[in-house]
């Protein structure tokens, strides 16, 4: 029997804190994911349910983007990733009842956990001008406001398309073509908050801006590195692949501001050792400070300059450009200035570079660590610097491994979901449909938010997400979508981002990646992209949540046929009869997609081409793997000030609360905490168990206020601190993004904390 949600917002005033453990998963993990399934779905449910996910047969895991092996377990799912089925496929039910029990005011002082945890939304929803309440609305009246709106804009370029990654395929390649054939490449994305700066820095050096390595890659690598990534709480399923890199003889180190449990130890609960023990799985955990990872690397990479035989001076010679300027900025690098913008030891460093060098095959993976600094471009490109130093480009169990987030965050990107699209892609696209597709860069999310505040900008579209949660400088976000004529929002639940409207607003349900997708042409299904770039199906089973719900591409369709009239020549009906359709139109318009419907048939799935890996071709400018020589960069804090980074606790993934524990840095039952160094914390004046607002001080002066955070003494690296968000969003300003890729700065906040009693 499922539970019922919560009738009010639970008290979050007095979190419990004890001490972090050092082992990840295990029993413990099995328990809470079942726990946490059943209050959702039931018992029954919950098994014929979770069986599914990420089987070949089944459906793809609507959280992250972690492939996977070839060989599956029965249960080849996580803790983190039966929370998100169980949310998806709840019991629970949003109806038009509840939105008249609950006007907009209420929900808007509303915890975005007892939002979430309402149910799946049943009905399509809309907010007229001055109304207080959301009524129902019917699908036909619902894409009639859509086009009432677009049709009264000055221009094609006051619209805004989002994107979030849960959008599948067939999904995201319609709606970018309805975006164009309106006239906008206004397609902003998750992508523009998270892996951007990854993007911007592997396109350049590589050619390719994704990750270069395959999931055997991890298996058969001779050193793992892992920077600025969590996965025993972003992706848990990784440490999977870990614990077989490490049963190969695979050495690991950890590069981190905190300890995290995951990377410690790891139980797996589906072997007997994970069931006691565990695996240990760094060998060296390198406590870093927030923003100092350009300079490790700088520094490594002279040091191997420095060893004689270190450098693959084949490839180097054969593969790449620029080795002449970028060696005479890595020599310049200052073991001084590292250890300083660092916080780490000679003798850690020395250590890691041993590592190094004893290896003939080295993968860095790393995530949000890395790319949300004003100098993650930089960062990311000394990674594939050091990386081409030995050659590391291009060979079994070698390469660079960025590990996306959300489950299809990369393939939305494959299917054009870019506001900056390559003009070959543009190309493509006037030959397949006879539309000349608008040339103009669009906006990414933090140029939305500017378009939407200063009036440029105003109907909202949002494909999944929850934008106002996730996106930066949370009041100047929130008053830049009020701006906004109409938001609308294609949604399985209730969330923040519904509560923060235009002067109209529409909530569109839709179905989830587990429920059955029936259209005019019969069963249909979709398919997502991996992290590592293996594209394969994935089909629902569960009856959906209401009769009411359309499927995405039939959203996509429907709207097109309305906005864009009988003048558009696109097949939009045919598309939504029979998603197959979809994919030929795919396969002739983006390369590697050749022949799609019949390579997915393979219950594999099919690996997408990769030039740097598969052959050791680079498509760059100059033909070749790019070296970089950008100066060295890392964050600096003034006196009594320290460095803050956002973070997921593990009852989270992205902006998604499951519950209010952090079992792995030792949190209960609340949100509101801030991580600050035991001695940091004592030299503020600071006790373990007080109350502090954090400030955030931006260089223009301004500041921004998150009240009433309980300080926990905790073993940070020094001079940093850490915190939940969306709860400080509301203090990463706008304009503090990173270099290049324009990905808000959110792991290197300036703030100060002020004692205040507890709320």
């Amino acid at each position: 029997m499922a539970a019922k949600p919560p009738a009010g917002d639970p008290v979050q005033d007095a979190p419990e804190v004890t001490p972090p453990p050092h082992a990840a998963v295990g029993l413990p993990a099995v328990g809470h994911s079942l726990r946490i399934a059943q209050q959702q779905m039931g018992v029954r449910r919950t098994a014929l349910t979770l069986l599914r996910v990420n089987q070949k047969d089944g459906f793809d895991c609507p959280g992250c983007a972690w492939p996977e092996p070839d060989k599956r377990h029965k249960a080849e799912f996580c803790e983190n990733g039966a929370k998100a089925v169980a949310e998806e496929a709840t019991l629970r039910r949003v109806t038009p009842e509840f939105f008249a029990a609950h006007p907009v005011a209420d929900l808007a002082t509303r915890s975005g956990y007892w939002l979430g945890q309402q149910g799946r939304l049943t009905h399509p929803m809309y907010l007229p001008e001055g109304a207080t309440s959301y009524e129902p609305v019917s699908w036909d009246r619902a894409f009639g406001i859509i086009a009432e709106e677009l049709g009264a804009l000055a221009s094609p370029d006051e619209a805004v398309f989002y994107t979030s990654g849960r959008t599948s395929n067939e999904a995201a390649f319609l709606y970018q073509l309805f975006a164009r054939e309106f006239g906008t490449n206004n397609l902003p994305d998750c992508s523009n908050m998270c892996h951007e700066s990854s993007g911007s820095a592997l396109t350049e050096t590589l050619g390719v801006g994704k990750g270069s390595v395959l999931l055997d890659d991890l298996h058969r690598s001779d050193l793992i590195i892992v920077a600025g990534q969590n996965p025993g709480t972003n992706h848990p399923r990784m440490l999977a692949a870990l614990e077989k890199a490490k049963a190969n003889g695979a050495k690991i180190i950890s590069i981190n501001p905190l300890p995290e449990a995951g990377l410690e130890r790891f139980k797996n609960p589906q072997t007997p050792r994970g069931l006691t023990r565990g695996v240990a799985l760094t060998d060296l955990f390198l406590q870093i400070r927030l923003g100092g990872d350009q300079a490790l690397f700088r520094l490594l990479n002279r040091l191997i300059l420095e060893t004689d035989g270190a450098v693959d001076e084949e490839f180097v010679r054969e593969h790449t450009h620029g080795f002449e300027e970028f060696s005479a900025a890595a020599r310049a690098a200052d073991w001084d200035e590292t250890l300083r913008a660092t916080g780490l030891d000679r003798a850690d460093i020395d250590r890691a570079l041993d590592m190094v060098l004893a290896s003939r095959r080295t993968i860095v993976c790393w995530a949000m660590g890395l790319t949300q600094h004003k100098h993650s471009v930089p960062t990311i490109q000394e990674v594939v610097n050091f990386l081409l130093l030995r050659g590391n480009v291009g060979r079994p169990g070698a390469g660079v491994c960025p590990v996306r987030g959300h489950s299809n965050v990369q393939g939305d990107r494959t299917m054009g979901i870019f506001e900056r699209p390559a003009p070959a892609f543009l190309d493509a696209l006037e030959r397949e449909f006879g539309f000349a597709p608008p040339r103009a860069h669009g906006f990414d999310v933090v140029r939305a938010i500017r378009a939407l505040r200063d009036g440029q900008a105003k109907v909202f579209f949002a494909m999944g997400g929850n934008f106002v949660a996730a996106s930066p400088d949370t009041e100047v976000t929130e008053d830049a979508m009020r701006t906004a004529r109409l938001t609308v929002h294609v949604s399985t639940k209730l969330n923040r981002s519904h509560v923060v409207t235009g002067a109209r607003a529409l909530i569109l349900p839709t179905l989830g990646r587990t429920e059955r997708d029936l259209q005019a042409g019969g069963p249909q299904f979709v398919t997502v992209e991996d992290s590592m770039g293996m594209v394969h199906a994935s089909r629902g089973r569960l009856e959906p949540a209401s009769p009411q719900l359309l499927s995405e591409p039939a959203i996509v369709a429907r709207l097109a046929r309305r906005v864009l009239g009988p003048g558009s020549r696109t097949p939009w009906e045919d598309f939504e009869k029979d998603y197959a359709s979809i994919r030929d139109r795919i396969a002739a318009v983006i390369p590697g997609f050749e022949d799609f419907n019949t390579r997915v048939s393979n219950p594999s799935g099919f690996a997408l081409p990769h030039a740097p890996r598969d052959t050791r071709t680079f498509p760059t400018a100059t033909g070749k793997a790019n070296f970089t020589a950008a100066p060295v960069e890392y964050p600096a804090a003034p006196e009594g000030r320290l460095l803050l980074q956002t973070l997921r606790s593990h009852d989270q993934y992205n902006t998604t609360i499951y519950g209010l524990d952090d079992r792995y840095r030792g949190i209960k039952n609340g949100r509101r905490v801030v991580l600050v160094h035991p001695e940091d914390a004592r030299g503020l004046g600071l006790d373990d168990g007080s109350y502090a607002d954090l400030i955030s001080e931006w260089t223009d002066g301004s500041e921004r206020r998150a009240t009433g955070f309980r300080v926990v003494h905790y073993p940070t690296a020094r001079g940093c601190a850490a915190s939940y968000y969306p709860e400080t969003n509301v203090l990463v300003p706008l304009d503090a993004t990173a270099d290049t890729s324009n990905t808000p700065a959110s792991k290197s906040v300036v703030i100060r904390l002020e004692r205040s009693d507890p709320a």
